[in-house]
């Protein structure tokens, strides 16, 4: 997902086998196929914003990952230096930067 939640996310949330081509990102434009059973257009629709709600939320988390080292870089900074050092001095800079909101 790119950030912007579409109707196939929300379709496949509800139901991941749907067999669906979505043209644009319209309830109005789906095709069921293969007797998949249609999901009514409301249940879509609010399934949609429930995901774009629960990615917003998550920003701080997708933030903190891009900051962290690499593992290796972790676990080679806790043998040379301690757990309660890594903690000080990789991780919580970085949640201090990204808060949880």
């Amino acid at each position: 997902m790119n950030g912007v939640i579409s109707i196939m996310d929300a379709i496949l949330a509800i139901n991941n086998d749907a067999k669906v081509v979505v043209g644009g990102d319209s309830v109005d434009s789906i095709v069921w196929h293969e007797d998949t059973p249609e999901i009514p257009k409301a249940d879509i629709l609010a399934k949609k914003d429930e995901l774009q709600v629960e990615y917003e939320a998550s920003e701080y988390a997708r933030d903190r990952r891009k900051e962290y080292p690499s593992f290796a870089d972790q676990l080679d900074y806790i043998y040379h230096n301690s757990i309660t050092k890594w903690k000080s001095d990789m991780i919580k800079p970085v949640k201090d930067a990204h808060p949880k909101p």
